[in-house]
């Protein structure tokens, strides 16, 4: 499907700046523009790109400046970044998937349907299921008895819910989520061996979660593991059972949390953390890659750093002096040995 430079910028809420009939039918990155595609620049190391791309339309903030002449068909809006997101879904939108119910699909005679359903193929719907509306169900989807979802949720293939677990409205779960496994619960026995602790509670998704592919989260030992509205989970996290993880906190890929930690709204967690258990961290913490949280945070707005994580302006300044580490190791010999002749 084609659109006008002029249809799109209605749609953005921008201006026209070149033709506004000039059409286009996909996206493309800025670096590898052609035409008939759009494209966006709001990254600023990107904009030697605006003048060479191909791209047909170029979304643009309302300041930019160009410094020599650009042959797309710009379009000013105030937040491109924002904007082109906004474009994204619109182009996402018109390949969701045939609203169908799989005749290859098994649905329990005790589950509750909404309308507008589409249920892929070898998908198992469990006892006494709640689906709201407009719930896109991919092929090969487990969902276990006693499940509730929410109204215009989505679930990519492979995706498995156990039990009892309960998920809001506009969430999107992608390939290999598992919902509701059971937390790591074991009792040491004198004989050396583990006793399994029953993980008897579940798993809560507030509305407009998303989790990528083949993250995990356990289900409560008691109680519930929950996840607050907006949170945003990355490939391949270990949620452990009973943690809460704060409203709108995004938390990216190999991050691993430890079973009965709090974590606060607005935080944003970067890759390979490691998150020990039965801790607090306030709201607003904004933790570095490969950090290891080995006690609580309570300073609202926090920025932390390395292993164990201390404030990040800190751990900046010592890898510095680390990086010198040799140099300093020469100087004190050289004052030691100073020292030692003044004293002869």
């Amino acid at each position: 499907m084609e659109f006008s430079a002029q249809q799109i910028a209605g749609f953005l809420s921008g201006t026209v700046e070149g033709n506004p009939e000039t059409k286009v039918s996909n996206l493309s990155k800025i670096e590898e523009g052609k035409v008939g595609t759009m494209t966006f620049l709001a990254n600023p190391k990107y904009t030697q790109f605006i003048y060479t791309t191909l791209a047909s339309i170029v979304v643009v903030s309302k300041d930019f400046t160009p410094s020599q002449k650009v042959e797309a068909t710009l379009i000013r809006v105030d937040d491109p970044y924002r904007s082109f997101a906004k474009l994204l879904e619109m182009f996402n939108s018109m390949t969701a998937v045939k609203k169908e119910v799989s005749s290859l699909a098994f649905i329990s005679g005790s589950a509750v349907t909404g309308r507008d359903l589409s249920i892929g193929a070898f998908s198992y719907i469990g006892e006494n299921v709640v689906l709201g509306d407009n719930v896109n169900i991919y092929p090969q989807v487990y969902i276990g008895d006693n499940v509730n979802i929410g109204n215009n949720c989505t679930l990519y293939p492979g995706v498995k819910i156990y039990r009892d677990c309960r998920l809001g409205n506009e969430c999107t779960l992608h390939s290999g989520v598992i919902i509701g496994s059971d937390g790591f619960g074991f009792a040491p026995q004198t004989d050396n061996n583990y006793q399994k602790i029953p993980q008897i509670g579940n798993v809560v998704l507030e509305d407009h979660v998303e989790i990528g592919s083949n993250t995990t989260v356990d289900r409560a030992t008691l109680g519930s593991t929950i996840i607050r509205r907006g949170v945003k989970l990355d490939n391949l996290i270990q949620v452990a059972h009973n943690v809460e993880i704060g409203e709108n906190t995004v938390i990216a890929a190999q991050t691993g949390i430890s079973g009965s930690t709090k974590i606060g709204k607005n935080c944003m967690i970067a890759g390979q953390v490691g998150i020990i258990g039965h801790i607090t961290i306030a709201d607003n913490v904004k933790i570095g890659a490969q950090s290891g949280i080995g006690g609580s945070i309570t300073e609202d707005g926090a920025m932390v750093l390395g292993s164990p994580a201390i404030a990040a302006n800190k751990t900046r300044r010592n890898y510095i002096h680390l990086s010198n580490f040799d140099e300093i190791v020469k100087r004190i010999n050289h004052i030691e040995k100073v020292l030692k002749d003044h004293k002869e």
